[in-house]
């Protein structure tokens, strides 16, 4: 349809042409990327990456609502107006993050507040359709799975984000994935949602990918995260039982195991959760003898046979 295509270009040239401007002005206040022990890259890169994907997404899914009365669509504006208040907040606070680094803690309340105010907009994983029986309720369950859904994927993204292209491209694929799942099953929203987000991260890239010239910092990593969380939300787990249980796992397996992965080893070693450590999939990639291009290409291959291997599942 010709309002998909719009979306796409739209968000990824809006993307495209703001992140040089994005790069100017972190550099000017300072956010930047400081060399570390725990970082691979070896000089300053600004942040602040998830304004420009941001604008690009926020401005796409604005036209896409309003074009979508010309072609006689009818899309939920609480989908909208919670994913972009929602979003809003996590950028914002990303933001501040990328300038002067907040607690873990601290981002992790703020995590749950953009899910929260979503739940206030109706979004939540409240049911699955049932093969059988036509619905299956979660009842009670519905806003700690929604609250751990997004607060966990939107963790998820922000974690897998330690080598250039790395998020941005993961979420492309599974972007993509997404929606050709939303598309199969007439959840047209999220086809939308999904098309922004592929979209912006595709416009990013360009910039982002080995040598990043700037990265997305936790406003876009969380960005990322959260539209990826709230789009299978709406467009997949209200699908058939198995799509709902297995797609959406299986199209973001590398970021969920990841994170699974990362809280097993910390508490096992009577760590904080949420303390950084230098054990991620990319991290052993690259000691394994990978270089960046190498270890990033290697998890695209695998998020893309596991996108297939769900989409195979959706049919």
């Amino acid at each position: 349809m010709v309002i998909y295509f719009l979306t796409f270009l739209l968000a990824f040239l809006i993307t495209y042409f703001v992140t040089p401007i994005i790069k100017k002005i972190a550099v000017k206040i300072n956010a930047v990327d400081l060399p570390g022990d725990r970082k691979i890259h070896a000089f300053p890169i600004p942040r602040l990456g998830g304004v420009a994907i941001w604008a690009g997404f926020i401005i796409a899914i604005s036209c896409a609502y309003f074009l979508a009365g010309f072609f006689g669509i009818n899309l939920n504006p609480k989908v909208g107006l919670g994913i972009t208040l929602g979003g809003t907040l996590l950028v914002l606070a990303g933001i501040w993050d990328d300038i002067r680094p907040l607690r873990p803690l601290t981002k992790l309340f703020w995590q749950i507040a953009a899910a929260i105010l979503l739940i206030g907009f109706g979004l939540e994983i409240s049911f699955v359709s049932n093969p059988f029986n036509g619905i299956l309720a979660i009842g009670f369950l519905a806003i700690p799975l929604t609250l751990f859904w997004v607060v966990g994927l939107t963790n998820a993204i922000n974690l897998i984000d330690g080598l250039d292209g790395l998020a941005a491209g993961v979420t492309a694929i599974s972007a993509f994935s997404l929606f050709f799942v939303a598309v199969r099953t007439h959840q047209l929203s999220a086809a939308i949602l999904m098309l922004a987000l592929a979209g912006t991260a595709l416009g990013f890239i360009r910039y982002n990918f080995f040598p990043a010239k700037i990265f997305l910092g936790d406003s876009g990593s969380m960005f990322l995260g959260f539209v990826l969380a709230v789009a299978s939300i709406v467009g997949v787990f209200k699908t058939t039982l198995v799509v709902a249980l297995f797609v959406p796992i299986l199209v973001l397996g590398v970021p969920i195991f990841d994170t699974l992965f990362a809280i097993v080893r910390r508490l096992q070693a009577g760590k904080n959760p949420f303390e950084a450590d230098n054990k991620h999939i990319h991290h052993m990639l690259l000691r394994a003898g990978f270089n960046q291009r190498e270890a990033v290409f290697a998890i695209y291959i695998v998020c893309f046979i596991l996108s297939l291997a769900a989409l195979v599942m959706a049919l």
